[in-house]
């Protein structure tokens, strides 16, 4: 074997210095809390796990909900050897290594199982290098992720891999853990002899949205406090806590889940859900000015016309972001995240300009007509730019009956105003529009026909 040889089977903390998260990590399946739709009986990856046969895996969640956990649970039941990968620590090298070492294993009847935390971490070619031992049976690959794993993982290695999404545990399941931990004596905290009632784990679970690892780590600081023989009140629990970490990746998944729930919540006008997620990103930290120019785009896509003010508004947010900074500027934005909630709405424009450019992609792009083209110098005129123009401000109804569009789109229309708020009025001056511009062409058919006379 290789001096590298990581091989190991996955060992049980027993040491205090351990984090009370390290040390209450669930041995088996029946230890385990959560992810029953995963796990109950009958349920697929069970019956995988108890058949000796789970395969290569990748399990998706956030953190904190038993993704290693579940990795050592199955390489203890399956009885194979366990390899923990770090994808911010392994390189290329180390993966071959280990790679060669399972491949040695394996011809002495030794399954091994490769767990690699944060997966997604690898780049194209440390995932490469997994491939071909996959495919040959050298190793079963589980890989750990809070990343979606149709962007971050290799097509490659997804397709030779059962998917898993691992839910937030609900404050109920942290609860049970909690507890659990209090009265464990040999890993947990039983020998303090603490007390907490359950409005307090409540409360813990509450902060911990849904990552046990958190919820235990709060537990922790908050019995070291208390002290033998002590209670865990809400107070003490406030100490722990300091301030309360949202989970956001200001660059993950959960960035863009948190925008897309505000969008969806203004574009339902829901100001009360709007506010809240609103609330979410800021308060986890997240670029106001991001949030600002997301709010902007809100308004041009889903109110557009039928509230123009509303373009202003989230603007004047934009630049209060800007001049007062935070946190006085989240007021700024919770304005203007409000004022578009409410709002009458209109994809009117959105859809208008995405037909544009369509066409604009797929159809010719014909000159400019004649008739509109500027015509400065002489030859240009006589080349007949400018020639036919109308002038619509010396017409009696300031409309033309004059082609604007280039031949192979004539007639083409692309705007099509909603009756919503202001855009119903817009709706209406179209129409009037219309009326007199087919006024106009049966002028100009008229005195055309009076000419020929």
């Amino acid at each position: 074997m290789s001096l590298f040889n990581p091989i190991r089977r996955p060992e049980e903390p027993s040491d205090r210095a351990t984090p009370l998260a390290g040390r209450m990590r669930p041995r088996s399946l029946d230890e385990f809390v959560g992810q029953e739709h995963l796990l109950a009986p009958g349920k697929a990856l069970r019956l995988q796990i108890e058949r000796d046969d789970p395969g290569s895996l990748l399990f998706w969640g956030p953190p904190g909900v038993g993704k290693t956990t579940l990795a050592k649970i199955i390489a203890r039941v399956t009885k194979a050897e366990f390899i923990e990968f770090s994808a911010v620590l392994s390189g290329i090298k180390e993966i071959k290594q280990v790679m060669a070492d399972a491949e040695k294993a394996r011809q002495f009847g030794t399954r091994t199982i490769v767990f690699i935390d944060e997966i997604h971490r690898f780049n194209k070619a440390q995932q490469d290098a997994f491939l071909p031992h996959v495919e040959k049976g050298n190793i079963r690959l589980i890989g750990a992720t809070t990343e979606n794993p149709s962007f971050e993982i290799i097509g490659a290695l997804l397709s030779r891999c059962r998917v898993y999404v691992l839910n937030p545990l609900t404050e109920e399941q942290i609860v049970v853990l909690l507890r659990r931990a209090l009265q464990e004596r040999e890993r947990g905290l039983g020998e303090l002899n603490l007390r907490a009632d359950d409005a307090v784990l409540q409360r813990i679970a509450a902060y911990s949205s849904g990552d046990a690892r958190s919820a235990y780590n709060v537990l922790e600081v908050a019995a070291g406090i208390a002290g033998e023989n002590g209670g865990i009140t809400d107070e003490l629990v406030q100490d722990a806590l300091q301030k309360r970490v949202l989970l956001y990746d200001k660059t993950g998944e959960e960035h863009y889940n948190l925008i897309s729930a505000l969008h969806k919540s203004v574009r339902n006008s829901d100001p009360d859900a709007a506010l809240y997620w609103l609330g979410r990103m800021l308060e986890a930290g997240e670029d106001p000015l991001y949030v600002a120019r997301r709010v902007v785009r809100m308004a041009v896509e889903d109110i557009g016309l039928a509230d123009p003010n509303a373009l202003s508004l989230c603007m004047a947010a934009r630049d209060a972001v800007d001049f007062i900074g935070m946190p006085e500027g989240n007021l700024a934005l919770a304005e203007a995240v409000v004022y578009l909630a409410i709002a009458p709405k209109s994809n009117a424009l959105y859809t208008a300009y995405s037909s544009v450019r369509e066409d604009v992609e797929k159809t010719a792009a014909e000159p400019v007509p004649l008739h509109l083209r500027n015509a400065p110098t002489s030859l240009m005129k006589n080349l007949g730019y400018g020639a036919g123009y109308q002038y619509a401000h010396d017409l009696q109804q300031k409309v033309a009956d004059m082609q604007c569009l280039p031949d192979n789109l004539k007639n083409r229309s692309y705007y099509y105003p909603t009756a919503e708020g202001i855009e119903k009025r817009i709706g209406e001056r179209l129409e009037e529009i219309r009326r007199k511009r087919a006024a106009a062409k049966s002028t100009t058919k008229d005195t055309k026909d009076d000419s020929r006379k």
